[in-house]
């Protein structure tokens, strides 16, 4: 199973949307997918499920949320849930379902994170809490691919999230936010990747369970919510657009060059921002390219939802062949 997690120090660019749609697509090109919620907002479980389903397994009395699954490891009393959840979505996706209770963990992640350095135990079983607990998911669903969806932010829960992954792709707003997120976020890519191997030259010999290697290699960035016309970025966005490929060049790739040389080849996917077929989508509980005119689709909006179906598809594919090429 190939984990990828999606990352952006800037929020408000569509990425769990994106992450979403992905999970859907995945599926219909026959892989089977985990969708791990570890964003402690829980959006992504707000999209795959209604507010009754996901109010009934908050307050039930067996927390069936990746917050629960942890809670025996984190509260002194056992370790990960040894059969933890997956919340079946269709044949092929399984959900990890996220907690508003998991950013009650941030504190706890980040003290033990040095203790690594000590060979302490437990700071061992805390930091692969989530590497764990997807690979025991990903397991028992006989899973291809693990999508997990984080916040837009550089705490521990995403340091511990991003340890999991084997790739990160980067969402990006054609604006001067996201250029700036991508300042942040491939110099943090870097230093915890470092940070790791140096942590795993540490574990007791005592310890019996499997490191996760941390490589979260960038596997490039997609460009999301651009408005268009005639299928080209209206002016306004192009400024932002065309400054993207050298900064993350530098940024992400540590390989500086300027804006005139830099190349787009890290670029996955522009995604044009479906405004109108997202409400309807939400409203549906389903995603956008699988609208049909029962769901109150017409005219160009049938259109749109074929287009937004081709446009998902070359994004998975895309990936994938990113993914085997790595």
């Amino acid at each position: 199973m190939k984990t990828i997690a999606f990352f952006n120090n800037k929020g408000g660019v569509g990425k769990t949307s994106l992450v979403y749609h992905l999970a859907w697509m995945f599926g219909e090109l026959n892989h089977r997918v985990i969708a791990v919620d570890l964003d402690p907002q829980a959006n992504l479980s707000g999209m795959f499920l209604d507010a009754d389903t996901l109010e009934k397994i908050w307050q039930g009395a067996d927390k069936k949320t990746i917050d629960g699954d942890i809670a025996p490891l984190f509260d002194g009393v056992g370790d990960i849930a040894s059969n933890p959840h997956i919340e079946k979505i269709g044949d092929r996706i399984g959900l990890l379902v996220g907690d508003l209770a998991l950013s009650k963990r941030e504190d706890d992640l980040s003290g033990q994170w040095p203790k690594c350095m000590d060979g302490d135990q437990r700071a061992f079983r805390v930091t692969t809490a989530f590497a764990r607990l997807i690979a025991s998911v990903g397991k028992e669903f006989k899973a291809d691919l693990a999508l997990v969806d984080v916040g837009p932010n550089l705490g521990a829960i995403n340091r511990t999230a991003l340890l999991a992954s084997d790739y990160v792709v980067i969402p990006l707003a054609p604006d001067l936010f996201s250029l700036q997120g991508l300042r942040n976020v491939g110099p943090t890519l870097t230093s915890w990747r470092k940070a790791w191997k140096e942590r795993i030259r540490k574990k007791p010999e005592t310890l019996d369970i499997s490191l996760p290697k941390g490589e979260m290699r960038p596997l490039g960035y997609i460009i999301m919510r651009h408005t268009t016309i005639l299928n080209r970025p209206v002016k306004a966005y192009l400024r932002w657009i065309e400054k993207i490929p050298a900064e993350y060049g530098e940024s992400v790739l540590g390989k500086a060059q300027s804006a005139s040389d830099a190349s787009d080849e890290h670029r996955l996917a522009h995604l044009k921002d479906y405004r109108s077929l997202m409400p309807m989508a939400q409203e549906a509980n389903k995603p956008m390219f699988m609208l049909k005119p029962a769901d109150g689709v017409i005219g160009a909006q049938q259109s749109a939802a074929r287009s937004c179906y081709e446009d998902f598809q070359k994004l998975a594919e895309e990936i994938l062949q990113q993914v085997d090429k790595k």
